[in-house]
């Protein structure tokens, strides 16, 4: 990213958190008046059942092929449209109250971190949003659980197209090989949790999670405010180091 681009989208960013700071506590997904300490309004929040609340169909939380996936609720409803306004809507302060819906979640699941790894964007991307979701929930949970954030130990080597406007099959394709880690120093014999905002097909999360293991990581736990119950078989395959002989 170009020293200018940088810096208009730090100010962007800076301009939009300020903004909503100075506003009365809102709902995360309409924007109505709720009570401080609150995410979602009353009428929202009925469309919400948490994963601690509501066992998953597909096993979400529960380890499998050495990776544990820790989600805060199916995505749908109020958590759905709360995401969606914070990843696409230009809404850098949604991070504080979802974050704490995530670090809720991790504290549930009784998450062990040394290392907290949000996925990264694209140079590109990041300059075209001015911020990255992913990012801004892992420094919330990095200071609730605790453990130290590491919010450059991934990098994204090449673009790649958005997931969500992709078929499974494409999905998975799209990333194979997209991350690298940085500095396998920093990450080496650490427990990684891997944040991002939703686990579809889970074929980000994976690449991620390969080029941890494959730098030194000793664990990677993926942290996700939500996920779509028909997806998750791409986060429960065995990770590429175990194939290796």
């Amino acid at each position: 990213m170009s020293p200018s681009r940088a810096l208009v989208a730090a100010i962007r960013f800076l301009a939009a958190v300020a903004a909503r700071a100075l506003s009365p506590p809102a709902c995360a997904a309409c924007d109505a008046a709720i009570a401080a300490g609150a995410v979602f309004c009353s009428d929202c929040a009925r469309t919400t059942v948490p994963y601690a609340e509501r066992p998953p169909r597909r096993a979400v939380g529960a380890s499998a092929a050495g990776v544990d996936l820790v989600a805060f609720a199916p995505f749908g409803g109020a958590v759905a449209e709360g995401i969606r306004r914070f990843k696409y809507g230009d809404r850098p302060d949604l991070a504080r109250p979802l974050g704490r819906l995530l670090l809720g979640a991790a504290r549930d699941a009784e998450v062990s971190a040394d290392l907290v790894v949000p996925v990264p964007l694209h140079p590109r991307r990041l300059a075209e949003r001015g911020y990255n979701q992913a990012a801004l929930l892992a420094a919330h949970v990095a200071d609730g659980l605790p453990a130290s954030m590491a919010p450059r130990a991934l990098c994204r080597v090449r673009p790649t197209a958005q997931q969500a406007q992709l078929p499974r099959d494409l999905r998975l394709q799209n990333v194979v090989g997209a991350f690298r880690v940085r500095a396998p120093e920093r990450v080496h014999g650490r427990r990684v949790a891997l944040v991002d905002d939703v686990a579809t097909t889970g074929a980000t999360l994976a690449a991620c999670r390969d080029a941890l293991l494959g730098a030194g990581a000793a664990s990677v736990t993926y942290l996700v405010l939500a996920t779509t119950e028909s997806g998750g078989d791409e986060l429960r395959r065995p990770p590429l180091s175990a194939h290796r002989t």
